[in-house]
């Protein structure tokens, strides 16, 4: 009978060894390593492989031409290193530079095929694309905004509020200060929008704004607020497997983004937030920032409710995708820049990158603004239409707001 129970558990063990495997941990090789002298090592396992590359904003860029709403625009692609294979079947290579201190996204190609790095736990999605994570953090320097350091700790809710526009309940990324459970204080709010194929997880994911809010407010560089990550597509619950769609993989193709329903629900929003938290629910208190289609809604939000924000940060705005003609909310544009204008707003933001393909859109917008003195704070980066960018302009937008 023993030697049948032992029998019984070596093919139960043999059968689930594969489901198993997780618990015994995987292959020893470490990826990626940040080493003494700055450079940083990557490695990937493939005996059978004949080419391996490894490809991210850490490396040098490339030109790319890509066509976008008709015209043919040039973009900085991330640059590939190629690896050379060693004992075991692993492949290795280290940067022939330091790499500065950020956040960097990378895939390995192994004989084309994009994968992410086995030995590296850390991914992010961006829209339909996973990339594993590169943290090089660095004392006093931006980065050290994206690290988890040992300071007080807001609380990151999801939560669901009715939406009469959509039909349906939506959910919402809220941030809550360190403190805000256990105190009566009041809150000023800040939105923040994410760019298209996004929603309400990609700034807490990828633009690691938790932690960015957890340090500045630690730091004492800002205010602590409420911070509520929206999800700009109106046609949709939440973000993707967070819904009754099921299976559906995410896509930049989804109706009712840029053509003003999303922009015309907002006061939903912020009337569910002001009645669920304890918000300071005026304008003087209130503030919205958005990257790319996010700018794009930030910007006709602002100027479509001119009472409700006081301060509003366009970060790679879309600015000029959108024919006037799809909504009235995007219509009379120079007459409600007008009116936001002389209701004296706190501040509104401006950052883009100089490769950025929406540089020439925005640098008309800013020449708008110029000709009728209209004042506004301006900041102009390298780079183009990346993450990398939209991380530093939030820590340079929130710092400012609520004075």
């Amino acid at each position: 009978m023993k030697k049948l129970f032992i029998a019984v558990a070596a093919l139960a063990i043999g059968l689930s060894a594969n489901a198993q495997q997780a618990l015994w941990g995987g292959p020893s090789v470490e990826s990626p390593v940040i080493n003494e002298d700055g450079t940083v090592t990557f490695r990937f396992m493939a005996p059978k492989a004949i080419k391996v590359e490894v490809t991210g904003d850490f490396l040098p860029t490339e030109k790319v031409e890509v066509e976008f709403n008709g015209n043919k625009m040039t973009y900085d692609a991330p640059g590939v290193g190629v690896l050379k294979e060693g004992k075991g079947g692993v492949w290795e290579y280290t940067t022939p530079f330091v790499v500065a201190p950020d956040m960097y996204n990378y895939t390995f190609r192994v004989d084309g095929v994009s994968q992410i790095d086995p030995h590296n736990m850390w991914v992010n999605r961006d829209v339909a694309s996973l990339t594993s994570v590169l943290l090089v953090p660095a004392a006093d320097e931006r980065s050290d905004l994206y690290a988890i350091h040992k300071v007080p700790h807001g609380t990151v809710s999801k939560v669901w509020y009715p939406s009469a526009t959509a039909g349906f309940d939506r959910r919402l990324t809220v941030y809550t200060p360190a403190g805000y459970e256990t105190s009566k204080a009041k809150y000023p709010v800040l939105y923040v929008l994410h760019g298209i194929g996004g929603d309400e997880d990609a700034w807490v994911t990828q633009g690691r704004a938790t932690q960015i809010l957890d340090n500045l407010i630690a730091r004492g560089e800002a205010k602590p607020m409420i911070v509520v990550f929206t999800n700009g597509n109106i046609a949709c619950e939440a973000a993707p497997l967070e819904n009754a769609d099921g299976y559906v993989n995410p896509t930049m193709s989804l109706p009712k983004t840029m053509e003003g329903t999303f922009e015309k629900s907002f006061p939903e929003i912020v009337k569910f937030i002001d009645s669920r938290y304890r918000t300071i629910a005026k304008k003087q208190s209130r503030a919205i920032c958005g990257l790319s289609m996010g700018g794009f809604h930030t910007l006709n939000i602002s100027l479509n409710y001119p009472d409700m924000f006081n301060y509003s940060g366009m970060f790679s705005a879309a600015i000029g995708v959108s024919d006037p003609s799809i909504s009235p909310l995007y219509q009379d544009f120079d007459k409600k820049l007008a009116t936001y204008f002389a209701k004296k707003p706190a501040l509104l933001w401006i950052g883009i990158g100089k490769t950025d393909f929406l540089i020439q859109s925005n640098n008309e917008f800013r020449a708008k603004l110029d000709a009728n003195g209209f004042p506004y704070k301006y900041m102009e980066t390298d780079g183009g239409h990346i993450w990398k960018n939209w991380r530093i302009y939030l820590t340079e937008f929130v710092p400012l707001l609520f004075k």
